[in-house]
């Protein structure tokens, strides 16, 4: 792959996400990047986006709602969605690189990685969800 030119608006994108921990969408990195860069598109965002994506500087979630992410963090590491919210946090889990040998034992060919992606409920809206009336009931 061919260096790339160096960006002042690829590095205002990487330097905001490595800022975050909430894995913000390219619309609020763009609402963000634009109060420091006010020339900068949402295209622009965008392609700096896929450009740091495909060169494994940050990581893109695809959680299955439609809506990419983005994650600075590139280390090994797992996600829940929040089913009630749509907030996608940090799953500290042991690595789950046994599944890559038990995968590679059922394919002929060769396995490279795998992602892994859990859906719930967040602390934040498990604390607002009220009891079950049913659990209450005298009936």
């Amino acid at each position: 792959m061919a260096a790339r030119k160096h960006s002042r608006q690829r590095d205002s994108i990487k330097e905001f996400l490595m800022t975050r921990k909430d894995h913000p969408t390219a619309d609020i990195i763009y609402t963000n990047v634009r109060q420091r860069n006010p020339n900068i598109s949402l295209g622009t965002v965008y392609r700096n986006l896929t450009l740091l994506a495909k060169a494994g500087e940050i990581s893109r979630l695809n959680m299955g709602d439609g809506v990419d992410r983005f994650d600075a963090d590139i280390s090994p590491h797992y996600h829940l969605l929040c089913e009630k919210c749509g907030s996608v946090v940090d799953l500290e889990l042991e690595d789950f690189s046994s599944v890559l040998e038990k995968a590679a034992a059922h394919f002929d060919g060769h396995v490279a990685g795998h992602v892994t992606y859990f859906y719930g409920t967040c602390r934040r809206c498990t604390k607002s969800v009220p009891p079950d009336m049913s659990e209450t009931s005298d009936t």
